[in-house]
């Protein structure tokens, strides 16, 4: 199905099940349930019988709709009928813009190939890379399109997309670009972080350092120059980069005012994640051989540890992050879908949700926080992730009974509106 009279279908489909044209800036929310997940005792931050003004886009006022009485003068009530809302969701870690898929290869290692035999074959990051470079710009986009609609579809409002499958200073710009072109087209946020340090390219193998100072680098300082970029990533692993390696790129980052962001102890334990959390980063992302010593580091500089449980899943991983450690040191956890086409070609966010509960044990209010305060907090927002006073409108209805269902069911999503920026 095409992607564009997809989520055209969607969109319209669920307006006029509400049964509501929107029409003023200043509206109440009413007959609903509002899991505010704000920082207070009650579970979720559940507020019932619950009522939400919203004036321009933003949040005015939340609670117990009694407490407004009867003589509060809005231009519109939207009654929900009794349902569920919570924030919007947000997907802090995607690599959705791309050329190509990786099914064959998929298939090639369920018939029992190797990983070397799938290389030796063009598969693998390579192949990606190769299709990211012979796309054109439109393709990259359609492609990308669809991708977007099936995150909208579950109640995102806001999408971090990474570059890192061009790998050539024109390519990692186009990719960018293009995500930012995203906005353009679907009624959704987009937060491009530039992942240069994602792979080194077959035409720099075993120079890695020549690569950091030949593309890496100099694309880092134009992105920026062209304003394409809000946070800067590297994959700091045995197979791409050391810690040396990815502090140079961090040092270009931190000259440039850039926030920062770490793939890091997905396979090994390097020391990335402590040394990034030296960086103040916004997220070490993966993590799952994080050692203690690496999690206090994150505590004490207030980084957020973003679970990938899409990547786990698809690689059959058995070493699983140190949920128990984190919790015990504080650190806030994200879930994102790590959207990939190769270890994790997934878009769903609600099924991170429930393999972050089934795999890694978080508590279903756990994930519900990881794909909404914890990711803004992973991608540097205060402003939304949470309904409460000043916070920006972007909110999800659901027709559940309770948030914990969103992270409980499988394959069933029960999305009724999304509210972004305040409109429909």
């Amino acid at each position: 199905m095409n992607g564009h009279n997809n989520y055209k279908g969607i969109q319209t489909a669920l307006q006029d099940e509400l049964k509501v044209g929107l029409q003023h800036d200043l509206y109440s929310l009413e007959n609903c349930h509002i899991a505010t997940l704000a920082n207070n005792d009650t579970p979720y931050g559940l507020v019932e019988n619950a009522a939400c003004l919203i004036d321009d886009g933003i949040i005015t006022w939340v609670g117990d709709r009694r407490e407004l009485g009867n003589d509060a003068q809005w231009d519109q009530v939207l009654d929900l009928g009794g349902r569920m809302v919570t924030p919007a969701l947000i997907d802090c870690h995607t690599h959705i813009v791309h050329g190509g898929d990786r099914a064959q290869e998929f298939e090639m290692r369920l018939n029992g190939a190797s990983y070397e035999e799938v290389a030796r074959a063009g598969g693998g990051i390579i192949s990606t890379v190769t299709a990211t470079r012979d796309a054109d710009d439109a393709s990259l986009l359609a492609s990308a399109l669809p991708r977007v609609d099936a995150m909208i579809a579950e109640g995102v409002t806001l999408i971090e997309i990474k570059s890192g499958y061009g790998l050539t200073q024109d390519s990692e710009l186009r990719v960018l670009r293009v995500a930012r072109q995203i906005t353009q087209h679907r009624p959704v946020e987009v937060r491009t972080t530039y992942l240069g340090a994602h792979a080194v390219p077959a035409e720099y193998a075993d120079r890695a350092d020549a690569y950091i100072d030949d593309v890496c680098i100099p694309t880092l300082r134009l992105a920026h120059e062209q304003g394409l970029v809000d946070a800067v990533d590297a994959f700091c692993e045995g197979i791409a980069f050391d810690t040396h390696q990815v502090a140079r790129v961090f040092d270009v980052a931190k000259e440039l005012g850039l926030q920062i962001k770490i793939h890091a102890e997905q396979l090994s334990n390097l020391g990335g994640t402590a040394m990034a959390a030296g960086y103040g980063a916004l997220s070490a992302d993966h993590i799952e051989y994080l050692d203690e010593t690496g999690v206090q580091a994150m505590a004490a500089a207030d980084v957020t540890a973003v679970i990938l449980p899409g990547a786990f899943y698809t690689l059959r991983e058995t070493q699983q992050p140190p949920v128990a450690v984190l919790r015990k040191h504080g650190v806030p956890m994200a879930v994102a879908t790590d959207a990939n086409p190769g270890s994790s070609p997934m878009t769903s966010i609600l099924l991170a949700m429930n393999m972050a509960c089934t795999l890694f044990r978080l508590t279903p209010e756990e994930a519900l926080l990881g794909t909404t305060r914890h990711a803004a907090g992973a991608l540097g927002l205060s402003d939304r992730g949470m309904v409460a006073a000043g916070m920006r409108a972007d909110l999800a209805v659901w027709n559940i009974k309770h948030p914990s269902e969103l992270a409980y069911r499988i394959g069933f999503n029960p999305l009724h509106q999304r509210i972004f920026g305040g409109r429909l």
